[in-house]
């Protein structure tokens, strides 16, 4: 009896992945570096031998600029009906034309209207709370570890780096009355340098207290995590209080009392 022989092709994402890498004409290196993975993780999607991670899907339907960006997001566990909610009149056949050139109707007041095209960012919105100073937050220093709730869609020169871009939601006080408790904040997690982040707002861990929210201050050699609450006090980096930075915060949102 002839027997049929083991199949051999790669599966249908490892082909995706390699034909939108030969679209946007890049080596595997290159095509890595936008993502934040290395050229190896790459040849590893390309062969078939490891899928990509969530948010490496993410950042794969992000540089898509076709109606691909659909499948790699999908496969990040995400549906179409999650961008399209926060759009603004975004028309439903828009999923089949290019994503990084919306066409969208600025609404304000008066009769007159803009018609305006804008590059959007997929971002994922991970189910991860940052807490205020003294609270407990979500014990994850990497982020990319983080499971995805939904999706958000921000402007593109919001997001200088859109590979290393997320949402976390914050809770607690310490950052108010400028970011309170419910607030989504975007954050970058490729600036960690706490040589250039004096006077930003960060995501730091700590082992003991999880992910808190902060003004991050060096003053001479010392670096502090500030709130912008009084109330609150500050904390010191030292030895033995051995902080680290894992995002830089790029704007936050909240919905109105």
């Amino acid at each position: 009896m002839l027997r049929k022989p083991p199949p051999s092709g790669k599966p249908a994402w490892a082909k995706a992945i390699r034909t939108l890498r030969e679209s946007l004409q890049l080596n595997q290196a290159d095509f890595g570096s936008r993502l934040g993975f290395s050229a190896m993780a790459v040849s590893r999607w390309e062969r078939g031998a490891q899928e990509p991670p969530s948010h490496g899907y993410i950042g794969l339907g992000n540089l898509a600029r076709d109606s691909s960006c659909w499948y790699f997001w999908e496969r990040a566990g995400l549906r179409s009906e999650h961008v399209l909610r926060v759009l603004p009149t975004l028309e439903r056949n828009t999923r089949y034309s290019k994503l990084q050139n919306f066409e969208i109707v600025s609404a304000g007041t008066g009769p007159k209207q803009y018609h305006d095209k804008i590059e959007l960012v997929a971002l994922p919105l991970l189910k991860v709370q940052a807490a205020s100073h003294g609270e407990k937050g979500d014990d994850l220093h990497l982020l990319s570890d983080a499971p995805i709730e939904s999706m958000m869609a921000a402007p593109k020169d919001w997001c200088p780096n859109p590979a290393y871009t997320s949402c976390l939601r914050v809770r607690g006080n310490s950052m108010a009355p400028m970011i309170q408790d419910g607030f989504v904040v975007a954050v970058d997690s490729s600036q960690i340098d706490m040589n250039s982040l004096d006077g930003k707002i960060v995501i730091a861990w700590h082992k003991d207290v999880g992910l808190t929210i902060s003004r991050f201050r060096l003053y001479d050699h010392t670096a502090v995590l500030v709130p912008e609450n009084s109330e609150y006090g500050a904390v010191a980096i030292s030895a033995k209080q051995p902080w680290k930075v894992v995002a830089t915060v790029l704007w936050w949102i909240g919905k109105a009392p």
